[in-house]
């Protein structure tokens, strides 16, 4: 299971550290993530005033004795978590090796998911949604979604924005939704995307794969440039362009990064010829610093 997907010291490496939620989970066992409902965990969350039908094994007497007035002690609740993958599967996925290299990310933060007893789901698109593994915690299930990892191809023009809009509806509670893709679409049409999950109370992160040579443009000779979802070709003199596509560059990246900020979605920028191991470590070790 997982063969070329996942390696067995990266796992072993990563284990010592645990993906956690920034914002409180809803599921339907006992784990490791804050809950949105109060329980009886061992974490104190607040007081709140007596009312009739209340608990009474619930009374802090300390606070009675106090103030002559009855409070209930009440507590974070702990929960299990859901993970959605959503990957981009669209033409310009296969450019650079973008693909494979989300597909072997995806992989190890599933197991490492499911291993800590959270749940996890898969969606792959291109225009439309290519498959779809629904989100449960068995480990026989990772079969499943390495099976759809490794059966998706670079093909097609991206539809993130409705897929991202389809799963925000579709994801059921308060979900980790987990989007690898190189956003080559209208960041005025992503943005909205990332409102639409936030609204849901889903807990949103975004790793924008891109590939060296698409940020430093290192093209010294005559080239054509390919749309590799569409038809369009340009063939062009590279230093007559360079700045303009620095330009263009930065900006499309300044506000992509703005907006991921407005709207609290975290924002990963990842280049396919780095170490996926140091990128998801820092991604962990970050997450678990927050909580």
């Amino acid at each position: 299971m997982g063969a070329n997907l996942i390696d067995p010291a990266v796992i072993a490496r990563l284990m010592r550290a645990q993906l956690q939620a920034r914002l409180p989970m809803s599921g339907n066992m006992s784990g490791r993530h804050k809950s949105p409902h109060r329980g009886s965990s061992v974490e104190f969350a607040q007081y709140r005033k007596y009312v009739a039908g209340d608990d009474i094994r619930l009374l802090d007497w300390r606070v009675y004795a106090r103030t002559d007035r009855f409070y209930l002690k009440e507590f974070e609740a702990d929960t299990n978590l859901r993970a959605y993958f959503v990957l981009d599967c669209s033409a310009s996925m296969g450019f650079g090796g973008k693909l494979d290299f989300c597909r072997r990310m995806i992989a190890t933060l599933a197991y490492l998911l499911v291993q800590q007893g959270d749940a996890v789901g898969l969606s792959c698109f291109a225009e439309g949604v290519v498959s779809e593994t629904p989100a449960r915690r068995n480990a026989a299930h990772l079969g499943n979604l390495f099976d759809g990892l490794k059966a998706v191809s670079p093909k097609g023009k991206t539809g993130l924005v409705s897929a991202l809009h389809s799963l925000a509806e579709k994801a059921p509670q308060r979900s980790l939704v987990l989007v690898f893709s190189d956003c080559f679409t209208s960041v005025e049409s992503l943005l909205p995307c990332f409102q639409h999950l936030r609204f849901r109370k889903h807990d949103l992160a975004v790793f924008h794969v891109l590939d060296r040579a698409e940020l430093e443009f290192q093209f010294s000779r005559p080239t054509r440039f390919i749309d590799m979802e569409s038809p369009f070709a340009l063939l062009a003199e590279p230093e007559t362009i360079r700045r303009r596509y620095f330009e263009e560059l930065n900006r499309f990246l300044a506000r992509l990064k703005t907006g991921c900020r407005e709207f609290k979605t975290e924002y990963r920028q990842v280049v396919t010829d780095e170490s996926y191991e140091k990128i998801l470590a820092d991604f962990l070790i970050r997450r678990a610093m927050k909580n």
